[in-house]
């Protein structure tokens, strides 16, 4: 599939194969300017760091995704990834976080690439080469990444 080439990605913005771009950050990081037009937040619970996170300016959904590990609710935070890829494919402003940005943010990335046409395989290599080289901490989130593609 050929993408015809855009602008630059802005700090965070991940180009997927596709050529539909979203954001990938840690919540501990100020969101990119322009501001999303849509987030998918990807914590335990609505604190970061013990204290309550704000509730941002725009439109939002919150997966209960423990650090290190996987959603609590697979289908549904299946459901969410791909409401999530439909939005930015359509051309919105999406951004995907989690407190540090490189595990649970990376699991969301891979599958967006997978739903973007690459190979599921190859999807945690791939984010890892566009997005943070770190990205996708652990065998479980990797694992994610396959049941995902497989649902």
């Amino acid at each position: 599939m050929s993408v015809e080439p855009g602008p630059r990605p802005s700090a965070g913005e991940v180009l997927l194969p596709d050529g539909t771009r979203v954001r990938g950050r840690g919540r501990r990081e100020p969101p990119a300017e322009p501001p999303p037009e849509f987030g998918l937040y990807l914590h335990r619970r609505r604190t970061l760091l013990g204290r309550p996170v704000l509730t941002p300016d725009w439109a939002a959904q919150w997966l209960d995704w423990p650090d290190f590990r996987v959603p609590r609710d697979g289908e549904r935070a299946a459901a969410a990834v791909e409401h999530a890829y439909r939005l930015a494919r359509d051309g919105r402003r999406v951004e995907v976080a989690c407190d540090g940005g490189t595990g649970r943010t990376g699991t969301v990335i891979a599958c967006m690439a997978v739903l973007a046409g690459h190979p599921a395989a190859d999807a945690v290599a791939w984010t890892r080469q566009h997005y943070r080289p770190r990205a996708v901490e652990t065998a479980a989130q990797r694992r994610w990444v396959l049941w995902f593609a497989d649902r």
